[in-house]
């Protein structure tokens, strides 16, 4: 490794921060990150998530089981983690936020910047409203009965059908038992009803779990229509936004301290709900539905793609998030290191929560005499169907049910504050001479958080999850998320240099890193994005919601959402050739270039582009350390 500086840069290599010119006025200097504990949990938070609950599970259920985990891994090792650490590697080489540091790369592709934070803009509408959601859920969760196990509730229908599970309640099941307490409810009622899923009804009546969730929480209209504001909700989505907001009001100072908790609580409510789990009865046979590899899947096309967007959504790639985070790192922070530690976290983490949720549906699908095929739901389904109705079998179902949606909350939380601190970092950076000044952090994080809420509250209307649904399905979907990928490792493998990134990188950490990557940049990552985009295009289907079938309007706005992100990389482009044609693609004067004679990009030995001597602001043209 390279020797340090007590200003944390190598002995004798002037980082980014200290080229840069000094602050103006009143302006504040940038600031990096206290250590780097700071940074890993930052960076935890953010790609830990509910995804790695409600969405790895399933894909893996419905794909093949275990066989699910080689199309996984072959995506994350060619894909997530070449486009991870080219990210997080450019925030730190730069010193700058998801949009500046693509424009001091490459000015013409400054528009990939603002595609990323296009991105980030739906997912900071829409996100937290996941968490009113577990906040509504929480509140309810201290209340004995659980409101969503019983039938017997103002917002039940006729067709509400509940059931006690045999496990917490053995006396109910013997010879003899009387279920008229119940409301409209018998046992063999519920023995043949279906499962709670995301499909809608069941073919006989609704648990009492999905009609707490379609007629409390979301309060659906019978057309679909936006409807009034459901103001319990909306009061969550401000407390939502309120700790949200108080997480990372000082910036990356504070931010950096909240993540100790909010990154690492999961993980012990995880482990607690593990435990139990799979001490319950019928959890070996959830855990074997889980893993169970069928051969016969690994050569369907969609469970390929299945596992190409689990990747890019559990990563938070391509989002401007981790360029955002990677900024704040000292100069020579071994980011490859600490990139390859987080891959193998979040992976970890997926894998071991599928044994948390599948052992907890195993002992549902026995105790309530049902397949696991009828229990198996993804996404909010997961989360406010089917596990809290597993839940409400146990003893004590309203203890683990507050771990539960603490766990959900906190999981969820991380994520959020930080897609909120990478918009922030974006938007200083731009206007570093507006917004670096004392107080106009803490202002400028107001008026996001203020913004976001009130458009968020069009989600809590009568007919929001429509709208949620929409944002969810277009705006943050593989498509958007595949073409900025793809555009991503073009502009820094072809038009910037796979070689002068990976100079760059040693200059920063000491060596190169595995060569497979360069090839991953230039070949292989645009290659297999590209071919999943095509394939995810020619696959689209109209979004139903509930078995509504979304009407034109839907078509209209979901295309607006995926268009308006990706219109800005060919409008920046011809903006750049308007303003200035001849130095489209040259690097911004204050990046260090430590090998400025040598070739921008070489393939099997023979060179593709040649290197120019990068000059810095004065004229002066900087050399190797060696030669200083």
């Amino acid at each position: 490794m390279t020797e340090e500086t007590p200003a944390g840069t190598p002995a004798g290599v002037s980082g980014p921060d200290e080229g840069a010119p000094p602050p103006q006025g009143g302006d504040q200097p940038r600031g990096k990150w206290g250590n780097k504990m700071e940074f890993i949990f930052s960076m935890a938070g953010e790609i830990i998530g509910l995804g790695n609950v409600w969405r790895f599970p399933f894909l893996c259920y419905k794909n093949g089981g275990g066989i699910f985990f080689i199309p996984y891994f072959v995506f994350l090792f060619f894909c997530g983690i070449p486009v991870f650490f080219l990210e997080t590697a450019l925030g730190q080489y730069t010193s700058e936020g998801g949009v500046t540091a693509w424009r001091k790369i490459c000015p013409m592709f400054q528009g990939v910047g603002i595609a990323s934070q296009v991105i980030v803009a739906y997912l900071n509408i829409y996100y937290i409203v996941v968490l009113a959601w577990a906040i509504f859920y929480l509140y309810n969760s201290f209340k004995s009965p659980l409101p969503w196990s019983t039938c017997d509730n103002w917002w039940n229908t006729e067709r509400c059908h509940s059931r006690s599970g045999v496990y917490a309640n053995p006396h109910l099941f013997g010879p003899g038992s009387n279920w008229s307490f119940l409301n409209n409810a018998s046992a063999s009622d519920d023995l043949h009803g279906a499962a709670d899923t995301d499909q809608g009804q069941y073919s006989r009546g609704r648990s009492s779990e999905e009609e707490f969730w379609l007629f409390r929480v979301l309060r659906m209209t019978g057309d679909m229509s936006l409807g009034k504001v459901n103001w319990d909700l909306a009061v969550c989505l401000l407390l939502a936004w309120i700790v949200c907001y108080f997480c990372i009001f000082k910036g990356i100072k504070w931010t950096g301290k909240v993540v100790y908790f909010t990154a690492t609580f999961p993980y012990l409510m995880l482990f607690i709900l593990f435990i139990r789990g799979v001490t319950l009865p019928g959890a070996g046979d959830g855990l074997r539905y889980y893993l169970t590899p069928d051969l016969s899947r690994i050569y369907d096309p969609h469970v390929w793609h299945d596992a190409g967007t689990q990747v890019f959504f559990s990563y938070a790639v391509c989002q401007g998030v981790l360029t955002a985070l990677g900024s704040y790192n000292k100069y020579n922070n071994n980011c490859y290191r600490d990139c390859m530690a987080l891959c193998c976290l979040n992976s970890a983490t997926s894998i071991f929560a599928g044994f948390v949720v599948f052992s907890v549906l195993g002992f549902m699908a026995q105790d309530m005499g049902m397949s696991m095929e009828d229990v198996v739901s993804s996404g909010p389904g997961l989360i406010f169907l089917t596990y809290p109705r597993a839940l409400s079998l146990l003893p004590g179902s309203s203890f683990w049910s507050v771990l539960f949606f603490l766990m959900i909350l906190f999981l969820g939380l991380d994520s959020q504050f930080v897609c909120v601190e990478s918009m922030a970092t974006a938007l200083t950076d731009l206007f570093p001479h507006r917004l670096r000044r004392p107080g106009r952090r803490e202002l400028l994080t107001l008026v996001i958080a203020v913004v976001c809420f009130l458009l968020g509250l069009t989600l809590i209307t009568e007919g929001g999850i429509v709208v949620f649904q929409l944002i969810d399905y277009y705006g943050a979907s593989g498509i958007t998320l595949l073409f900025i990928a793809c555009f991503e490792t073009i502009v820094i493998g072809w038009v910037y240099g796979a070689d002068r990134f990976y100079d760059n990188i040693e200059d920063m950490i000491g060596f190169r890193p595995f060569p497979v990557l360069k090839y991953c940049w230039l070949f292989i990552t645009p290659l297999v994005c590209g071919v999943t985009l095509i394939y995810e295009v020619i696959n689209s289907h109209r979004l139903t919601v509930y078995d509504h079938v979304i009407s034109n309007w839907g078509a209209v706005l979901g295309s607006l959402l995926i268009l308006a992100p990706l219109i800005c990389i060919p409008v920046f482009v011809l903006v750049s050739l308007c303003k200035n044609p001849l130095n489209m693609s040259t690097p911004s004067g204050d990046l260090r270039q430590a090998r400025p004679n040598k070739p921008l990009l070489t393939l099997c030995g023979r060179v593709i582009f040649e290197g120019q001597a990068a000059e810095n602001k004065d004229g002066v043209t900087m050399v190797e350390p060696g030669e200083v």
